[in-house]
């Protein structure tokens, strides 16, 4: 499972940290990334590691960074000169295998990030 947190009221120009949380028996995780979604829009990838390889959406290059800290078993999303467009629901999303071998596809719950102007 995944826990999305750190999602909150920020005015433009500022910065947010979000992380997700991974939960059980993980072996690896071989893809992971942040998605949002916007009001009334569809869903978007934000940013994704596939592979070790690491993908951003063009609007936010520069400004966000994705990160992992295996320790923890946590990703990360800095977000940083955050703009009104920014505002929308943010999910993580995780792709691996387990220890028993199973593989798994996850969501996390979503975090909302709020960006005034």
């Amino acid at each position: 499972q995944l826990q999305a947190s750190g999602g909150g009221l920020v005015q433009a120009g500022g910065s947010l940290r979000l992380s997700c949380a991974a939960s059980g028996s993980i072996l690896t995780i071989t893809n992971e990334g942040w998605y949002r979604q916007p009001p009334g829009k569809q869903r978007e990838l934000v940013a994704m590691v596939d592979d070790g390889k690491t993908t951003y959406l063009d609007s936010v290059k520069g400004r966000f960074t994705i990160s992992r800290d295996n320790a923890l078993n946590k990703n990360y999303l800095q977000m940083n000169d955050l703009k009104p467009e920014d505002t929308g629901t943010y999910y993580c999303n995780a792709v691996g295998r387990y220890y028993n071998g199973r593989p798994f596809a996850s969501w996390g719950q979503g975090t909302l990030v709020t960006v005034s102007s």
